[in-house]
Protein backbone atom coordinates (compact mmCIF):
# COMPACT_ATOMS: atom_id res chain seq x y z
CA UNK A 1 0.00 0.00 0.00
CA UNK A 2 1.31 3.41 -0.96
CA UNK A 3 1.55 6.35 1.43
CA UNK A 4 0.46 8.64 -1.39
CA UNK A 5 -2.98 10.19 -1.10
CA UNK A 6 -5.41 9.35 -3.89
CA UNK A 7 -5.47 11.77 -6.78
CA UNK A 8 -7.77 14.71 -6.10
CA UNK A 9 -10.93 14.91 -8.13
CA UNK A 10 -11.27 17.71 -10.65
CA UNK A 11 -14.88 18.16 -9.51
CA UNK A 12 -15.47 20.93 -6.96
CA UNK A 13 -16.34 19.76 -3.43
CA UNK A 14 -18.55 21.13 -0.71
CA UNK A 15 -18.30 20.26 2.97
CA UNK A 16 -21.92 20.76 4.11
CA UNK A 17 -25.32 19.61 2.92
CA UNK A 18 -28.80 21.10 3.11
CA UNK A 19 -31.15 19.67 5.76
CA UNK A 20 -33.78 16.97 5.24
CA UNK A 21 -32.22 15.23 2.22
CA UNK A 22 -33.19 11.53 2.31
CA UNK A 23 -30.07 9.33 2.18
CA UNK A 24 -31.10 5.71 2.71
CA UNK A 25 -33.46 3.51 4.70
CA UNK A 26 -32.15 2.83 8.21
CA UNK A 27 -32.61 -0.89 7.47
CA UNK A 28 -30.15 -0.54 4.54
CA UNK A 29 -27.41 -0.12 7.17
CA UNK A 30 -26.33 -3.27 8.98
CA UNK A 31 -25.65 -2.86 12.70
CA UNK A 32 -22.70 -2.42 12.82
CA UNK A 33 -22.27 -1.11 9.31
CA UNK A 34 -21.43 1.91 7.17
CA UNK A 35 -22.33 3.32 3.80
CA UNK A 36 -20.64 5.83 1.51
CA UNK A 37 -22.79 8.62 0.08
CA UNK A 38 -22.03 11.25 -2.55
CA UNK A 39 -24.49 14.10 -3.03
CA UNK A 40 -24.44 16.54 -5.91
CA UNK A 41 -25.16 20.07 -4.70
CA UNK A 42 -25.30 22.43 -7.64
CA UNK A 43 -22.10 21.86 -9.61
CA UNK A 44 -20.21 20.54 -6.57
CA UNK A 45 -20.15 17.22 -4.71
CA UNK A 46 -20.30 16.28 -1.04
CA UNK A 47 -18.60 13.02 0.03
CA UNK A 48 -19.75 11.54 3.31
CA UNK A 49 -20.60 8.29 5.05
CA UNK A 50 -23.06 7.11 7.65
CA UNK A 51 -22.38 4.55 10.36
CA UNK A 52 -24.85 2.46 12.34
CA UNK A 53 -23.70 1.03 15.67
CA UNK A 54 -25.73 -0.17 18.66
CA UNK A 55 -28.96 1.11 17.07
CA UNK A 56 -27.60 4.65 16.59
CA UNK A 57 -26.65 6.40 13.35
CA UNK A 58 -23.88 8.97 12.88
CA UNK A 59 -22.59 10.77 9.79
CA UNK A 60 -19.13 12.06 8.87
CA UNK A 61 -17.45 13.93 6.05
CA UNK A 62 -15.40 11.32 4.20
CA UNK A 63 -12.07 12.96 4.86
CA UNK A 64 -9.24 11.74 7.09
CA UNK A 65 -8.15 14.40 9.61
CA UNK A 66 -4.54 13.17 9.24
CA UNK A 67 -4.06 13.26 5.48
CA UNK A 68 -7.24 14.79 4.05
CA UNK A 69 -8.32 11.99 1.73
CA UNK A 70 -11.24 9.51 1.86
CA UNK A 71 -11.02 6.86 4.59
CA UNK A 72 -12.15 3.70 2.80
CA UNK A 73 -10.01 1.82 0.30
CA UNK A 74 -13.08 -0.09 -0.90
CA UNK A 75 -16.66 1.14 -1.26
CA UNK A 76 -18.50 1.08 2.10
CA UNK A 77 -15.54 -0.59 3.94
CA UNK A 78 -15.23 1.93 6.77
CA UNK A 79 -15.27 -0.39 9.78
CA UNK A 80 -12.64 -2.69 11.24
CA UNK A 81 -13.38 -6.40 10.59
CA UNK A 82 -15.00 -6.76 14.03
CA UNK A 83 -17.23 -3.72 13.38
CA UNK A 84 -16.06 -1.93 16.51
CA UNK A 85 -14.19 1.05 15.00
CA UNK A 86 -13.97 3.17 11.85
CA UNK A 87 -10.65 2.54 10.09
CA UNK A 88 -8.69 4.81 7.77
CA UNK A 89 -7.42 2.29 5.25
CA UNK A 90 -4.51 4.51 4.19
CA UNK A 91 -2.64 4.97 7.48
CA UNK A 92 -4.48 2.79 10.01
CA UNK A 93 -6.05 5.50 12.17
CA UNK A 94 -9.06 4.22 14.13
CA UNK A 95 -12.10 6.21 15.26
CA UNK A 96 -15.04 5.62 17.58
CA UNK A 97 -18.10 5.12 15.33
CA UNK A 98 -20.55 7.32 17.24
CA UNK A 99 -18.24 10.17 18.29
CA UNK A 100 -15.63 10.29 15.50
CA UNK A 101 -12.85 10.48 18.11
CA UNK A 102 -9.52 9.09 16.86
CA UNK A 103 -8.40 6.47 19.36
CA UNK A 104 -5.33 5.19 17.52
CA UNK A 105 -2.93 5.98 14.72
CA UNK A 106 -1.33 9.16 13.39
CA UNK A 107 -4.17 11.51 14.38
CA UNK A 108 -4.88 10.14 17.89
CA UNK A 109 -6.99 12.62 19.82
CA UNK A 110 -8.31 14.24 16.64
CA UNK A 111 -11.82 13.80 15.27
CA UNK A 112 -13.64 13.11 12.07
CA UNK A 113 -15.72 16.05 10.83
CA UNK A 114 -19.33 15.35 11.80
CA UNK A 115 -22.03 15.36 9.14
CA UNK A 116 -25.38 16.01 10.85
CA UNK A 117 -27.82 13.19 10.07
CA UNK A 118 -30.95 11.88 11.77
CA UNK A 119 -33.38 9.00 11.39
CA UNK A 120 -36.94 10.13 10.67
CA UNK A 121 -39.61 7.52 10.06
CA UNK A 122 -37.02 4.84 9.29
CA UNK A 123 -35.17 7.02 6.76
CA UNK A 124 -31.68 8.43 7.35
CA UNK A 125 -31.75 12.13 6.38
CA UNK A 126 -29.43 15.09 6.60
CA UNK A 127 -30.14 17.24 9.64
Amino acid sequence: MSDDAPEASARPRVWKTPPNVPLCAETDLPDPGARSLVLQIGEAFFHGFVVRKDGQVAGYVDRCPHAGHPLALELDRYLTPDGELILCGWHGATFEPLTGLCVGGPCAGGRLTPWPVQVVGGVVRTA
